[in-house]
Order: structure tokens, then C-alpha cells, then sequence
């Protein structure tokens, strides 16, 4: 039996640029790392490339003016509906920066008590001894103000309302701050509107369809070039990172990466590793409560042995309570065979407990824990056992 299971090491790379050969400096890195630190390559491995570097090594990037460009193939006029954007510096500054270079008037509905991924707007307590009802009551500026003063982020400090108000400003333009969490208050101020939600965008696209508003989302917007620039095909601004103060990188497009590395890797060591792509992990922050999860989604590209969910049993539950009259010898026997024969999660007692969430859903956080978002300088994390069981 192994007296190791599932092995995480984070993979030091060179810094990545636009046009490097990313393959080879995965692969190089990798193997580098395998002889310095006197492990193998085995089958099932699993290499795990953030998408950062993926974007940057293909110039997967785009310009305000890029962005301007196809709102003005979308939108006509001058005001503009945005629906329920992140609060989020990194994540949405730099557009609303564009937004506001194409509208002179934009009206930004923000739900409330916070963003879609747990970002506060108000102090809770207040909300709760106020007599505001957040399933029904609408509110202006005047009133947020009136009732909440100045909020500060509690990881960040800073007043996001006015942070974004001063870069709607910067470039000449107009902004309006409505607070309610039923969406189509947007259409008393606006027929031009963007869905800027993320893993909530399509329910409220369709909520909000109407021959009456011109309807968009992120998702919608770069899904195809605008003279020359960076894309996603699949979710359009969705993922995008602030790079520069005119230029964002988008979610990476490459979806044949994946199998480039994987095949390379069994050229040169007759091993079949498993490959994707990452992005944020899909946890929650316990302090916050805020959630991880501000990329569409974990993955947005792997190889086919990625694909699924793990079939579990519960050791805890099999020990302590099916099997807890036998020995130890017994038990670690009877404990194997249910192994060796699980079949599937669903129905099966032996399993509750365990986790059915997916493969890449599972090894993308793994893999976003172990790289950070700093100066680790692990953009590929490499993980070995993962598919192994107890006795494997």
C-alpha cells in the first residue's frame, strides 16, 4: 500500500510573454522539474496551466477602443442599462471604463445586500433595522447614501460606488446608481441594456426579453475580432482581467493547448497525462463570503480524461458503521472489496457524503489554492494520484 496519496507541486516557470512557445516552456518546466526533484512521470498525471498565461503567450488581448467599437455595432444612442455587474476593480473597472467612452449616460442597477458573488454593498445590520425590503423596494442613490453612508469593502477598503463613479467620469460621462433585485426596474431608465452578471447572465437574459429593449450581455460582446483584436468566442468579456489603463486580456480561446501539451509529453516520455486550463477555483471564502468564482468557469478547456465526476465511497461511514464489528485485517478486506466493486454514486449509502461535483471543477481550485494569484511565479501546477484510491 502507498503511504502517499495525491501529490500537488507547483511548477516554477520563466516569466510568460505574448508570442512564446507556451507548450514548450509547460513541457520543459515539467520535466525540469521532474528531474530535479526525482519524481516520474506517470499515466494520469495531470498538468494544470492557469489561463493567465495561455491568454498572454497567444496576445488574447483587446482595447477600450475595441470594446467601444462593438457596442456601437450593438447599441444605438447615448444611454446605456447595465444589469448587475461584480463589484470588482480588477474584474470590471476597465470595462465600465469602456462602457463610458461609448455612452454619455449609463445606469448601473446593482443588487442588493450584495453582488452575485457575495460582495457587500451596505452593512447588513443597517439593512436589517432599516425598513427597506430587499425583495421588493427600489432605491436611488440619495436613499443608498441616506441610509448606508460610506461602505467599504471589507478586504479591499474601498467605497466601490465612488470608485466607479470617478471612472465614468474620467472619460466625460454620466453614471446613476439604482439599487433592487428585481432586474427589470432597468427598463424605466433605459431600452439599450447589458447583462453583466456572470454565472446568473442567462436567466436574466431571458427574464428580461422584450421587443421593446435592445438586449445584451458580457458574454455577447468580443465574441469575434474587432480590427485585429483578442476574443472569446464562447464568453465574450466574460473572465477578462484589467492589464493596462486602456487594454484588458480576455478569457483564453485555445482549446487545442490542452492536447498539444498532453501529446508532447507522450512523445517524448510514452506517458498519457491529463491537461487543462484554469481559472478561479470554485470555493468560498468562510470569512467573507465571498465567493472565488468571478471566471465563467473553472475550466475552460481540458482533455477528454477530465471529463466526469468522481465515484466515491465514504471510508468514515463504511468503518464506523457498516463494517464495525470486524477487525482490523477484516475490515481493511472488506474495505477494498467495496472498492473494487463501487459501481456508482447514485443510491448508494456507501457514498453519501462524498463530493459529485466534476472533475475540472474539483482540480481547477486544487490547482488556483496551490498557484495563488501573486509572485509564487507557479502558473503550472502538476498533480499525481489524484485518481488513485486507497489500495491503488
Amino acid at each position: 500500500m502507498r503511504t502517499v496519496g495525491t501529490i500537488v507541486r507547483g511548477i516554477r516557470t520563466p516569466i510568460i510573454r505574448s508570442g512564446d512557445d507556451l507548450v514548450g516552456i509547460v513541457v520543459e518546466s515539467v520535466l525540469n522539474a521532474s528531474k530535479r526533484e526525482k519524481f516520474l512521470i506517470q499515466d494520469r498525471d495531470i498538468i494544470c496551466v492557469t489561463e493567465a498565461v495561455v491568454s498572454i503567450s497567444d496576445n488574447n488581448y483587446a482595447s477600450l477602443d475595441d470594446i467601444v467599437a462593438d457596442l456601437k455595432r450593438k447599441f444605438q444612442g447615448d444611454n446605456l442599462g447595465i444589469v448587475y455587474p461584480i463589484l470588482s476593480r480588477n474584474r470590471f473597472s476597465m470595462l465600465l471604463r469602456a462602457f463610458a467612452k461609448a455612452f454619455k449616460n449609463i445606469t448601473m442597477l446593482l443588487s442588493f445586500p450584495s453582488d452575485e458573488v457575495g460582495n457587500p454593498i451596505m452593512d447588513i445590520e443597517r439593512l436589517k433595522s432599516s425598513k427597506i425590503n430587499p425583495f421588493t423596494d427600489t432605491l436611488n442613490y440619495e436613499t443608498y447614501r441616506k441610509t448606508f453612508g460610506t461602505f467599504l469593502h471589507p478586504h479591499t477598503e474601498v467605497d466601490i460606488l465612488t470608485y466607479y463613479e470617478n471612472v465614468v467620469k474620467e472619460v466625460g460621462s454620466f453614471i446613476e446608481f439604482v439599487f433592487s433585485n428585481n432586474p427589470n426596474v432597468i427598463t424605466n431608465y433605459t431600452s439599450n441594456v447589458l447583462v453583466s452578471s456572470i454565472h446568473t447572465r442567462k436567466a436574466l437574459k431571458e427574464e428580461l426579453k422584450s421587443d421593446d429593449i435592445t438586449l445584451y450581455g458580457l458574454d455577447d460582446v468580443l465574441c469575434e475580432p474587432i480590427n485585429g483584436s483578442g476574443y472569446n468566442e464562447t464568453y465574450g468579456l466574460l473572465g477578462s482581467n484589467f492589464t493596462s489603463k486602456n487594454k484588458i486580456k480576455l478569457f483564453p480561446n485555445n482549446n487545442h493547448f490542452v492536447y498539444d501539451v498532453q501529446n508532447e509529453i507522450k512523445r517524448i516520455t510514452g506517458k498519457k497525462v491529463e491537461v487543462m486550463i484554469y481559472g478561479d477555483g470554485a470555493f468560498k471564502d468562510p470569512y467573507s463570503g465571498i465567493w472565488e468564482l468571478a471566471d465563467p468557469v473553472v475550466s475552460p478547456s481540458f482533455t477528454d480524461g477530465l471529463k466526469g465526476s468522481p465515484r466515491e465511497v465514504k471510508l468514515k461511514m463504511l468503518a464506523l458503521e457498516k463494517y464495525e464489528n470486524l477487525d482490523s485485517k477484516d475490515l481493511e478486506a472488506a474495505i477494498k472489496n467495496e472498492i473494487e466493486n463501487k459501481t456508482s454514486n447514485v443510491n448508494n449509502d456507501a457514498s453519501l457524503g462524498t463530493t459529485p461535483r466534476r472533475y475540472v471543477d474539483l482540480i481547477g481550485s486544487l490547482a488556483d489554492l496551490t498557484s495563488g494569484s501573486g509572485d509564487k511565479g507557479t502558473p503550472v501546477v502538476y498533480i499525481q494520484n489524484y485518481f488513485k484510491n486507497k489500495y491503488e
